[in-house]
């Protein structure tokens, strides 16, 4: 067996040696060499304040503007019903004729009473007239110029009472022909021929003028509360509550072309439902809008004077409630609780939590955690990105 020479093995080691001392020095330079954390860029907008229409939002049920009852004004037998049912109808129009040949008769027995009390005290005038000569003569006494005077009056008296009768019996014929007192649409008949019916006690029908309509709201006290101290501190300017105006929009979502009035503001709450009726009249010229019909109405004419808008897109849906991402001065992201109240367009109203000069996170949500550093670029309206979180509308809105 060959003896290796020594000069070999020292060789050997020395380049083992080498090798080692290179790779650490490559290890060092790599982990010398790692980039720094990056910072993610984000789309901001910068909070401004500006003069916007404040329009709340209501559920409102429509209703007649004269709903009137049909009811008769004699008893009687209904001989006829006149009309047809679910149809307009004028004012005078002819509905029902109750029978009245009882009701003429009563008429001619009135008139004969009035010629009967008229003979009485033509007869009675007479009689006045020939004892009083008498009684200068001393061959009346003076009872019976008394009793002469008396039956006068009396004559007269029945002729008053004669011809009340006659005015009496003369409304009921006259009303035993019921019409129409508005126009408008009528309902069906509730009686029919043969049917006996009750002076002033049985309804009828009933007659619905439908042009204008009303549609009435209930306010809650909680936001006649809040709207009154705003208009007191002067963050919502008012023309006077008879000045707004309605406008209507219906639960399938198509809006009502007419514009409303309010002409009514009941002076004392509810106290079952702690609200306040306000009454807004529409024209309904179509027979659009029906009795009874559920309809959102937007109040206008108010406008909030410092009012903040963001886009829509800015505000998240979290376990407390809206929020939004704010990069402060030093350019770290905050989370700020925010108070969406109502949407203008494409954009949130903003009721409390953000101020002027904040710098809110519009797109780069998905890549930002609260206290990381960012850099904020202005935001340039474009499409809402499939990626990104969307507003969700606050639950409370009217």
């Amino acid at each position: 067996m060959m003896n290796r020479p020594p000069s070999m093995g020292y060789a050997a080691t020395a380049l083992l040696l080498l090798l080692a001392v290179i790779g650490s020095s490559g290890c060092k330079q790599e982990a010398g060499s790692t980039p720094a954390e990056e910072v993610s860029q984000v789309e901001v907008v910068t909070v401004q304040t500006q003069a916007v229409p404040d329009e709340p939002e209501f559920i409102g049920q429509a209703e007649a503007s004269r709903p009137v009852e049909i009811r008769p004004q004699v008893t009687g037998i209904l001989k006829a019903v006149l009309y047809q049912e679910g149809r307009d109808v004028k004012k005078g129009a002819r509905l029902y004729q109750i029978e009245p040949v009882p009701f003429k008769a009563a008429v001619a027995s009135a008139k004969a009473k009035i010629a009967q009390a008229e003979a009485r005290g033509v007869q009675a005038r007479q009689d006045l007239a020939r004892v009083k000569p008498l009684l200068a003569e001393q061959a009346v006494s003076q009872k019976d110029v008394d009793d002469a005077i008396a039956e006068q009056l009396s004559a007269n008296a029945a002729l008053e009472g004669a011809r009340a009768d006659l005015i009496k019996a003369q409304f009921d014929l006259d009303n035993t022909l019921i019409t129409a007192p508005i126009s408008g649409i009528i309902e069906r008949s509730r009686y029919y021929e043969g049917r006996l019916v009750s002076a002033q006690t049985d309804l009828l029908t009933m007659i619905h003028r439908v042009d204008p309509m009303y549609v009435v709201v209930n306010v809650p006290e909680t936001f006649i509360l809040k709207r009154r101290r705003d208009i007191e501190a002067k963050r919502i300017t008012h023309p006077g509550d008879y000045q707004l105006r309605g406008r209507l929009t219906f639960m399938d979502g198509t809006v009502y072309p007419q514009e409303g009035v309010l002409d009514l503001l009941e002076p004392s709450l509810r106290t079952e439902t702690s609200s306040r009726q306000i009454r807004v009249t529409f024209s309904n010229p179509q027979r659009t809008l029906l009795p009874g019909q559920f309809v959102k109405v937007r109040f206008t004419g108010d406008t909030k004077t410092d009012a903040v808008l963001i886009p829509q897109r800015a505000v998240l849906q979290g376990p407390q409630g809206p929020f939004v991402y704010v990069v402060n001065q030093e350019n770290k992201v905050e989370i700020r609780d925010v108070a969406a109240s109502d949407w203008k367009g494409d954009r949130w109203l903003i009721d409390r939590g953000l101020h002027t000069g904040d710098r809110v996170v519009v797109n780069g949500m998905m890549k930002i955690s609260p206290g990381a550093s960012v850099k904020a670029v202005p935001w340039v309206s474009t499409n809402a990105s499939a990626t990104e979180p969307v507003a969700t509308p606050p639950q409370d809105h009217l």
